[in-house]
């Protein structure tokens, strides 16, 4: 595996500085739920469901990252549920909100490809695309993907094809947004072969960023009732073993895409399989090195 971009050696091209993500929930849903699916298991503490608006989320989350160290500035994370499923005034003032917090640079918006209405659409590109003045705050939309397979995507309850993922990430870049996709590594009645199929696919769309998951089996979803019924439906990685795919998977991708994360960091108290017991870094630094 020869090297890899990483996250915030892609943001250093676009800030002058370290940005930090600071996590928010907007409280807007989703249409529907997947089978592997718990946004509790990304939901910030000091979230909108503490009663938090967004700007106090923002300041409580800016307050415990000045733990970790000072940067240039923070991009508002739109992470749990569907952040561009609600009326567009609604998602307009969010995203406003947002902006105007002090130190704030830019957004990050995750949804899914078949929630993104055109006027919503319009917006970006007025404030953020190749119909904004100069200069102007940052914006990534962030792709729910999930698979490039059509029976996997149906299987799991997505309820959107491939095409429909392709097409809405063709025209985000047309209008000047920068995109990035989600991938989970590891779905049932996927194979080796697929995962690397996902790698092509992905490869071929204008991406700029990439957030890779390994399958993990959370409580309270579907995944989790079908698990205690049949455990032997699903082939669950290993450290060892989710290492040589993601290998074999960056082999296969687009050098230019930034790859933000590796493995999924749901609480432990939620995972019910696999539970490695890692952190993102320590999955990276053992395993992915190759040590």
């Amino acid at each position: 595996m020869g090297a890899y971009l990483t996250m915030g050696e892609y943001l250093q091209t676009v800030f002058n500085g370290k940005v930090r993500k600071i996590a928010v929930d907007a409280g807007l849903g989703c249409p529907g739920r997947c089978a592997y699916c718990s946004n509790a298991a990304f939901s910030p503490a000091y979230s909108y469901h503490s009663g938090k608006s967004i700007s106090e989320q923002l300041e409580a989350g800016i307050r415990f990252s000045e733990r970790k160290g000072k940067v240039t500035g923070y991009l508002a994370y739109f992470q749990s549920y569907t952040n561009t499923y609600g009326a567009t005034d609604r998602l307009v003032r969010l995203y406003e909100e947002a902006l105007s917090y002090p130190g704030v640079l830019g957004l990050v918006i995750a949804t899914r490809p078949d929630c993104i209405s055109p006027d919503i659409m319009d917006w970006m590109q007025s404030r953020f695309g190749n119909g904004a003045s100069q200069p102007h705050q940052y914006l990534l939309v962030e792709i729910g993907v999930e698979s490039t397979l059509d029976r996997t995507l149906q299987a799991v309850g997505r309820g959107h094809t491939w095409e429909c993922t392709r097409r809405t990430i063709m025209e985000l870049d047309r209008r000047g947004i920068n995109t990035g996709a989600h991938l989970i590594l590891g779905l049932p009645g996927e194979t080796h072969d697929d995962f690397l199929a996902h790698a092509r696919a992905l490869s071929a769309l204008p991406l700029k960023t990439l957030k890779l998951h390994q399958l993990q089996i959370l409580k309270d979803t579907r995944f989790a009732r079908e698990y205690m019924t049949d455990p032997e439906s699903f082939n669950l990685f290993t450290p060892q073993s989710y290492a040589c795919v993601v290998r074999d998977f960056l082999d296969c991708l687009r050098p230019g895409i930034a790859l933000d994360r590796f493995v999924s960091e749901a609480p432990q108290e939620m995972v019910i399989a696999p539970r490695w017991g890692l952190k993102p870094s320590e999955f990276e630094s053992l395993w992915l090195s190759g040590k």
